[in-house]
């Protein structure tokens, strides 16, 4: 287990807190590891019965650590998209057990993208969305190009996606992707309400009717797959590479 991140189990619910304030929850490859053993160990554990993912009061997490991106699109070898993120992913694809997530404060490219395979989304009025793969000079991930055309309808995904237009929590549930606001600071107590309810169904009628509305795993991997070789040409195009090292450059100004 990373510093980074809490795992807990309590009652029959395993919740997932990403802790990196100081990088407002910044993605590393060690945190996508421990959040895809999280979910993976819990497919087989029939104490488990709901997933809770947060980052805890004031932010979700600014998505991947653009560091990280840098170090890949400069790199002179020839490895694809850190496989960590993808496995990952695959992780979110394949997971059988509802999944609430807890948005307080900004939640920024796969922060994003990932919401959209949780069953159940609970967001602060102070949540933000935002999506700025094509800022980066990159292209859509998490199977979002998929699911996010087929949640709020073409033109929303393609503001979102394409165009990178952020979302508070009002616009976020007008499109179908969060369930409901909060005032800022409640969104934990709120999801674990929700989790207690979907554990105090039936097990195994709550997982064949989720399986009824999700996409199948093997069109999400399908289309995992296709985004990350996309993903991982462009981290090495002149305008991925050019867009991290202006980012950099205005933080150190």
């Amino acid at each position: 287990m990373t510093g980074h991140l809490t795992i807990t189990d309590e009652d029959a619910t395993r919740v997932i807190t990403l802790r990196r304030p100081e990088k407002k929850n910044a993605l590393t490859r060690e945190m996508y590891r421990a959040m895809s053993e999280a979910i993976d160990s819990a497919q087989g554990d029939p104490s488990i019965r709901c997933i809770v993912i947060t980052g805890g009061p004031g932010v979700f997490t600014a998505g991947n650590d653009l560091e990280d991106f840098l170090k890949d699109g400069t790199s002179n070898t020839d490895t694809p998209r850190a496989s960590d993120a993808v496995k990952f992913l695959y992780s979110l694809a394949h997971n059988t057990k509802p999944i609430v997530a807890c948005v307080d404060g900004i939640a920024i490219g796969i922060g994003t993208t990932m919401l959209l395979h949780c069953d159940y989304v609970v967001a602060s009025s102070a949540a933000t969305f935002s999506t700025p793969f094509i800022h980066l000079g990159l292209v859509p991930e998490g199977a979002s190009s998929l699911l996010m055309p087929r949640a709020m309808g073409h033109q929303r995904a393609f503001a979102t996606l394409v165009m990178g237009r952020p979302l508070n929590a009002e616009d976020a549930r007008s499109a179908g992707f969060v369930n409901a606001v909060v005032a800022p600071g409640h969104t934990e107590a709120e999801a674990r309400k929700v989790a207690r309810e979907i554990c105090a169904l039936p097990a195994e009628a709550v997982a064949i009717s989720r399986k009824l509305l999700k996409t199948p795993p093997e069109d999400l991997t399908r289309r995992i797959d296709q985004e990350s070789h996309l993903f991982g040409e462009r981290m090495r195009s002149t305008e991925a590479v050019a867009a991290f090292k202006a980012f950099f450059a205005r933080k150190k100004g």
